[in-house]
């Protein structure tokens, strides 16, 4: 069952934290969008995904701040102002421990970041917290 959503544009990126989570056995618990807005209508039942309560079987969102379609901050604003999607940990995706995107997203209630490349160990740690503590 898919309950991470990644929100990643980069094919290189998205390989690799698959891979890295193939290491940890949770890459069958991965659902990929590859734009801000596919992640949106995702969420939200829109689009392609109308009909589907998607947003309900998600327990944890990373989130790249470098998006087409819908940047990272304004998705991070959407789940944030929804009430189905607010309660739901956000950790980004970022190259950079120092970008002032990544303070901004702090103020806007991410639970935490991940550095890219993925490191395995620290992303189960996160999924352990994050997820296994709601189901």
């Amino acid at each position: 069952m898919n309950n991470v959503l990644m929100i990643e544009d980069n094919a290189d990126d998205a390989e690799l934290a698959q891979r890295a989570l193939e290491r940890v056995g949770l890459a069958d618990k991965i659902r990929l969008a590859r734009s801000g807005e596919d992640a949106l209508d995702f969420l939200f039942g829109r689009g392609d995904y109308a009909k589907q309560q998607n947003a309900e079987v998600i327990k944890l969102i990373l989130l790249d701040l470098n998006l087409p379609k819908a940047p990272g901050l304004e998705v991070l604003k959407q789940i944030r102002l929804n009430p189905t999607t607010r309660q739901i940990p956000v950790v980004i995706l970022t190259v950079s421990r120092k970008e002032p995107d990544l303070l901004q997203s702090f103020t806007m209630g991410i639970s935490d970041y991940l550095i890219k490349p993925l490191d395995p160990a620290r992303f189960a740690q996160i999924y352990k917290k994050y997820v296994r503590e709601s189901e």
